[in-house]
């Protein structure tokens, strides 16, 4: 069963937007292979993709992206625990 963030929705007063861990890890994995194996990319590219209003999702791209086998997270070019690591990290494919 997987897990589903709550985040706001764009619009004041709209309904809240639900968006899967599935949702997550398709885009991230979207983005990184359209970018290959020698680029990376923001987070934030991910939430950007799925919805408006995407800092509140900034948590759960971290949380999605370290179970993911395939996708490694970067910091100064070096791997960390999105989970764990304090400041900017880059997602790449492994």
């Amino acid at each position: 069963m997987s897990a589903t963030t709550k985040i706001r929705a764009p619009v004041r007063g709209a309904m809240r937007l639900l968006v899967k861990d599935a949702d997550i890890a398709g885009a991230i994995l979207a983005l990184a292979l359209e970018r290959g194996r020698e680029k990376s990319l923001c987070p934030s590219e991910v939430a950007r993709r799925l919805t408006e209003d995407w800092r509140p999702l900034m948590p759960d791209i971290r949380r999605v992206a370290a179970d993911m086998d395939d996708i490694e997270a970067r910091q100064k070019g070096a791997p960390v625990d999105p989970c764990t690591a304090i400041g900017p990290i880059r997602l790449a494919l492994k």
